[in-house]
């Protein structure tokens, strides 16, 4: 079982978010393909504390208040382990983007994140975002591919 975080950064300015294209990481189950900033919880961590070193590691960028929208199942997600993702937003934040060793950092206006390169389920939980409601979630995947989802949303 792998704890992780997930965030999308969001310059509510200039109405854009920032993403991760995953080209430089060899044998990266995500190449390719465009994601938000987050990684696995470290020991004594909350998820809190891994979404704000996540993001500064990956990015450069210093965020505060990230926003928790919903909980993520992935069974058996990388093909050996089942991982559980908190899923956060942040609209504050400082610093300048780094050369991320991850994949290449881009600013991407809101509306078009979707019409990236994603993992499908991505394409329908970004959705949930937008909503006042907490959700927990679960995406199967097979091979890549999306067998199904679903989802419970809380007041």
């Amino acid at each position: 079982m792998k704890l992780a975080t997930l965030c999308y950064v969001i310059d509510k300015e200039k109405k854009c978010t920032l993403m991760l294209h995953r080209v430089k990481k060899k044998n990266d189950v995500h190449e390719g393909k465009w994601n938000g900033l987050g990684g696995k919880l470290e020991n004594g961590e909350t998820p809190e504390d891994c979404v704000i070193r996540e993001v500064k590691e990956e990015s450069g960028l210093t965020i505060s208040s990230p926003k928790l929208h919903g909980f993520i199942t992935f069974p058996l997600f990388d093909g050996i382990d089942d991982w559980y993702v908190f899923v956060f937003t942040a609209e504050k934040f400082s610093g300048e983007l780094i050369d991320s060793n991850e994949g290449k950092l881009e600013w991407i206006q809101s509306q078009r994140v979707t019409d990236l390169n994603l993992w499908d389920g991505d394409a329908i939980f970004l959705e949930w975002l937008n909503k006042k409601n907490f959700f927990s979630a679960k995406f199967v995947y097979e091979n890549g591919t999306l067998k199904e989802h679903s989802v419970n949303f809380y007041d």
